[in-house]
C-alpha cells in the first residue's frame, strides 16, 4: 500500500486540522486565519465550506472564535465586496456568502463570542452585504448575522451606530425581497439563474423543483429575519417613528412567514412589540387595516393567534388607543370570551372579558357612546353573558336545569329539521332560541348549536356571523381537541371573504383533527377538503403577489411598446431571449 504524497502547501488549513499536538495546531490554526484573506488558494471555498459545517454543528465551540476566525471572515467579505476581478475568479464568489453564515452561527446564542465578532470587524462588511453589494443571497445572512448582534445587550451598541441605515435597509427588504427573489431567481427559466445561486441553495445536488422549493424557503428566512432585526430596535423603542410609516405597517400584515416557514412569528411578532410601546400604540391603532387583520389572527388556527390576542388587549389596556380600537375590535374579542387556555396562556377569555366590560358601566348608563353600535352591541351580548346569564345559572334548582336540557334538545331537534327541509332561517331562529335559553356549563350542546348556525349563516351567504359563531364553538371546544365541523366551517367562511391565509390554517387543522380522532381508523382526506388546500395554497404561496406584480408590469410595457408603434410584441420576447438586464423570461 502506497501512502499519500506529503502536501506541499504552507499552512495548509486540513493539514493543520489533522496536528495531533493541541498546542502546535492552535497555532497554525491561528496563522491560517491571518493568511487567508491576504492569499489567493482556489481552496478557500473548500475551507469555508468545512468552517460553515463546524459552525453550524458546534457553534459553542471556543477554538475557532479564540483563534481569529472573526477577522478572517470580515476581511473576506470586504475583499469580495472591494476586489471584482478576485471575486469572480475560480469559485471564489462563494466565500462571502459562506462568511457570512459563519459570522452568524457563532453569534447566534453566544453574546461572548458575538462581543469578540464586533471586536474584529464584522459589522461593516455585513453593512455591505446588507446594502445589496452583491444578491439577495448574500442579503440573506448578512441580516442573519445583524440580527444576532443586535439581539445581545453588549453588541447591540455597535450594531445602533448605524441605526436608521439598517432600519430602513430591513424595511425595504422585508417589504421587497419577495418580489426579489421571484424577478431574480424562481420567475426566470432555469439555464438563466446564476449557477451558484443554485449550488448554495441545493448544495450542488439538486434539480430545478428542489431550488425552487429552497427559494421559497430562504426568501421566506430573509423576510423573517429582517423583521426579527427590526423587532430587536423595536423592543428597546428606537427609531419607531421610522418603523411605525404606514405603508409599512398596512404591509407587515401580510407577512407571515408561509408554511415553510412557520417558526417565525414575522409581521404578528413585530407588530406585538410595537404595540408594547405608546408610540407603537397609537401608530398600530390608527391604521384600520392593521386592526383587520389583527382581529383575523385573533379568530384563526395560526400558530401566532395568543399574539395578535395580546396585540389587542395591549390596545384596549391603554386609555389613549381604547375606545379607537373597541369600535373595531369588541365583535371579534367577545367571540373569544370562553377560550380557557392558549398555549401557555391560562384564563385567556377571562382577560378579554375583564378588559372589554372594565368600564361598560360608562355604556350601560348612557355616560359613553361608541362609535360603532356593532361593538355596543356586541358588549351588551357580552354583558347578557357573562353577568346576566351567570346569574341566572345560580338560581336554577337542579330539576331546572334537567328541564331546561330537554326543552334545548327539542328545540336542536326542530332546527335540525327545519334546516333539512330548506327552511333555513327559520332554524336559525330556532338554534338562536335554544342558546338563549342553554345554561353555560352544557358546553357541548351549545358547541353543536353555535356549529349548526353557523352553518345556516353559510348558506344565507353571511361569513362574518359564520366565523362569530364557529369561533365560538372552538372557544367552548378547547385547542386541545377542536370541533373539526366548526373548523371546516370556518375554513368555508374564510373562503367567502377572500382570507385565504385563515381559511387555510382551519383547513388544515381540519384534516389534522380528523386523522388524530380516535373514531377514525383509516383517514382519508375528503375531497371537498382537498380542493379548498389546493385553491388556498395557491393563493397563499409565498410568490403569489410577486408574480402578479410582475405579470402587470409586464402588460403595461408591451402597452406602452404598442401604443408607440416602436417594438412589436415577438421583438421584445426576442431581446428577452437574448438576456438583455432587466429582462428575465418567466
Amino acid at each position: 500500500m502506497h501512502s499519500e504524497p506529503p502536501c506541499s502547501k504552507l499552512n495548509c488549513f486540513f493539514c493543520t486540522m489533522n496536528e495531533p499536538e493541541p498546542s502546535v495546531r492552535r497555532a497554525k490554526l491561528s496563522q491560517c486565519f491571518k493568511e487567508m484573506p491576504l492569499r489567493d488558494d482556489q481552496e478557500h471555498v473548500l475551507v469555508l465550506s468545512g468552517l460553515w459545517n463546524i459552525s453550524m454543528a458546534q457553534p459553542d465551540d471556543p477554538e475557532f472564535p479564540a483563534l481569529g476566525i472573526f477577522e478572517c471572515m470580515a476581511k473576506l467579505i470586504h475583499r469580495g465586496i472591494i476586489d471584482q476581478n478576485w471575486l469572480l475568479r475560480g469559485q471564489n464568489i462563494y466565500i462571502p456568502y459562506y462568511a457570512a453564515h459563519i459570522i452568524g452561527s457563532y453569534t447566534m446564542d453566544n453574546p461572548q463570542f458575538a462581543e469578540k465578532a464586533v471586536k474584529s470587524g464584522v459589522v461593516l462588511p455585513l453593512m455591505e452585504l446588507l446594502r445589496g453589494k452583491m444578491s439577495w443571497v448574500e442579503q440573506r445572512v448578512a441580516v442573519r448575522a445583524l440580527g444576532h448582534l443586535a439581539s445581545h445587550e453588549k453588541t447591540f451598541e455597535a450594531v445602533v451606530v448605524h441605526e436608521v441605515e439598517i432600519i430602513s435597509l430591513a424595511m425595504e427588504i422585508a417589504s421587497n425581497c419577495l418580489e426579489v427573489v421571484y424577478k431574480e431567481f424562481v420567475g426566470i427559466k432555469a439555464r438563466k439563474r446564476p449557477k451558484y445561486h443554485c449550488d448554495l441553495l441545493t448544495r450542488g445536488v439538486g434539480e430545478l423543483e428542489l431550488q425552487s422549493r429552497k427559494a421559497e424557503e430562504w426568501a421566506s428566512q430573509l423576510q423573517c429575519w429582517s423583521l426579527y432585526l427590526l423587532n430587536c430596535f423595536a423592543s428597546k423603542e428606537r427609531c419607531l417613528n421610522l418603523i411605525c410609516n404606514t405603508e409599512f405597517l398596512n404591509n407587515l400584515c401580510g407577512m407571515w412567514g408561509g408554511l415553510v416557514n412557520l417558526t417565525s412569528p414575522a409581521g404578528i411578532g413585530l407588530l406585538r412589540t410595537l404595540c408594547s410601546s405608546k408610540t407603537g400604540r397609537e401608530n398600530v391603532a390608527n391604521s384600520r387595516q392593521v386592526m383587520e387583520s389583527i382581529c383575523n389572527v385573533s379568530r384563526s388556527s395560526d400558530d401566532w393567534q395568543n399574539m395578535a390576542i395580546d396585540c389587542l388587549l395591549l390596545l384596549l389596556k391603554d386609555p389613549e388607543t381604547r375606545y379607537g380600537v373597541i369600535d373595531i375590535a369588541a365583535s371579534s374579542l367577545v367571540d373569544l370570551v370562553e377560550l380557557r387556555s392558549l398555549g401557555e396562556s391560562k384564563m385567556v377569555g377571562e382577560t378579554i372579558s375583564q378588559t372589554l366590560l372594565q368600564d361598560y358601566y360608562k355604556i350601560k348608563f348612557g355616560f359613553l357612546k361608541l362609535k360603532s353600535q356593532e361593538a355596543e352591541k356586541a358588549l351588551e351580548e357580552l354583558w347578557e353573558l357573562r353577568v346576566e346569564n351567570i346569574k341566572r345559572d345560580k338560581l336554577m334548582s337542579e330539576q331546572d336545569m334537567k328541564e331546561r336540557q330537554v326543552l334545548v334538545g327539542k328545540l336542536k331537534k326542530q332546527g335540525n329539521q327545519k334546516f333539512w327541509t330548506g327552511k333555513i332561517e327559520k332554524a336559525c331562529k330556532i338554534y338562536s332560541k335554544a342558546l338563549e335559553l342553554c345554561p353555560l356549563n352544557f358546553r357541548k350542546e351549545r358547541i353543536v348549536l353555535y356549529s349548526n348556525r353557523a352553518q345556516c349563516y353559510l348558506l344565507l351567504k353571511n361569513p362574518a356571523a359564520a366565523i362569530s359563531d364557529t369561533t365560538r364553538a372552538l372557544c367552548l371546544s378547547g385547542t386541545v381537541s377542536p370541533h373539526s365541523k366548526s373548523l371546516w366551517r370556518r375554513s368555508q367562511a374564510y373562503d367567502m371573504k377572500g382570507l385565504a391565509k385563515e381559511s387555510l390554517m382551519d383547513c388544515l387543522m381540519f384534516i389534522n383533527s380528523r386523522i388524530k380522532s380516535e373514531h377514525t381508523k383509516r383517514v382519508r382526506i375528503p375531497y371537498y377538503a382537498a380542493r379548498m388546500i389546493n385553491k388556498q395554497m395557491n393563493a397563499t404561496w409565498l410568490f403569489a403577489n410577486a408574480k402578479s406584480k410582475l405579470c402587470i408590469k409586464k402588460e403595461k410595457t408591451v402597452d406602452e411598446y404598442e401604443s408607440k408603434g416602436e417594438y412589436q410584441l415577438q421583438e421584445m420576447m426576442d431581446a428577452k431571449n437574448m438576456g438583455f438586464p432587466g429582462k428575465p423570461m418567466i
